[in-house]
């Protein structure tokens, strides 16, 4: 036989015990009632906050914006602003894409070995189109990185080179150049070395490079943007990035379109210090950008490449 009032205390015409028409509402300061006060698919921004910090608490790493705006429903201006107001309350730390919690290292600097295969045919096509701007009795700095590794193997490839003077601050790259001895001399800077890429950094670098006058720079980094310039993810790196490209008449920035329109700690210059840049697999948007200060861009894997290589041998 059915009771007059169920389990949860109601009678059978949905009055609570204490005679209310309807049954008391959950409290909204519980973030675990969330889902009770999804109005149209938008959470109120206490609770989407809360979620957000939970999120990146439990994440091993770097949130990206984009992944936080499409797990909770929102766009990624709303993600940005909540970022905004949570680091200003000290419960995450925004960094550039994302955030991570707070009190966390987020590594950005990830080992060569890792970096090389990543984007390899953009590299690839960098790397010749970097080399087709050197000329047999050139004397060129090439710095380190996956890319300026892929410009090496170009120039090495370039079998009519002679009488060429390569100046380097990586041991990977001496060693892929060696295969070009005797036709090109190479000669490694020195310093102390960075294993995660094989980089010589100071003290010591700074002795040689400033008895060189090289006709160009061939210089790698982690971000290419309008408001900051060439950036690098390492200090010590972007320090050595500067000597390099003040030894040589003209500087020549590789960056595949990943890098393009991000920033990093680490300034090596400004674009108007920049001769060229040599860049494949970009945005357009991107590019136009980079365009519009004035920089000469070769795009390696684009329908104009022959062109843009042409005009800069003739400047």
């Amino acid at each position: 036989m059915t009771s007059a009032r169920d389990q949860s205390g109601r009678d059978q015409g949905g009055r609570d015990q204490h005679g209310s028409g309807t049954r008391p509402p959950a409290h909204r300061d519980d973030p675990s009632d969330a889902a009770a006060f999804l109005q149209g698919g938008v959470l109120p921004a206490p609770l989407r906050q809360d979620r957000i910090v939970a999120i990146v608490d439990a994440a091993p790493g770097l949130v990206r914006t984009s992944s936080l705006a499409a797990a909770l429903g929102t766009s990624e201006v709303t993600v940005r602003a909540d970022l905004g107001a949570l680091e200003l309350a000290g419960r995450v730390r925004r960094v550039h894409g994302g955030a991570i919690p707070v009190g966390a290292v987020l590594r950005q600097e990830r080992p060569f070995e890792e970096t090389a295969v990543q984007d390899a045919p953009a590299k690839a096509a960098i790397g010749r189109a970097t080399a087709a701007l050197v000329r047999s009795g050139e004397c060129v700095v090439l710095d380190v990185g996956t890319t300026t590794a892929a410009v090496a193997e170009a120039l090495v490839a370039r079998e009519d080179l002679i009488d060429v003077t390569i100046v380097t601050n990586s041991l990977t790259n001496a060693l892929v150049l060696e295969a070009a001895v005797p036709r090109f001399t190479v000669v490694v800077t020195g310093g102390t070395l960075r294993p995660l890429q094989h980089s010589l950094v100071a003290p010591f670098v700074g002795t040689v490079l400033p008895m060189i006058a090289a006709d160009v720079a061939v210089i790698g980094c982690s971000g290419v943007s309008v408001e900051h310039g060439v950036t690098n993810v390492n200090l010590p790196e972007a320090e050595v990035k500067r000597l390099l490209a003040s030894t040589a008449r003209r500087t020549v920035v590789v960056a595949d379109g990943a890098k393009l329109g991000r920033s990093h700690i680490g300034v090596v210059g400004a674009l108007d210090s920049v001769d060229v840049l040599v860049t494949a697999a970009a945005d357009e948007d991107d590019l136009a950008l980079l365009r519009g200060t004035g920089l000469r861009v070769i795009v390696a894997d684009g329908h104009h490449q022959g062109d843009s290589e042409r005009q800069e041998h003739e400047r």
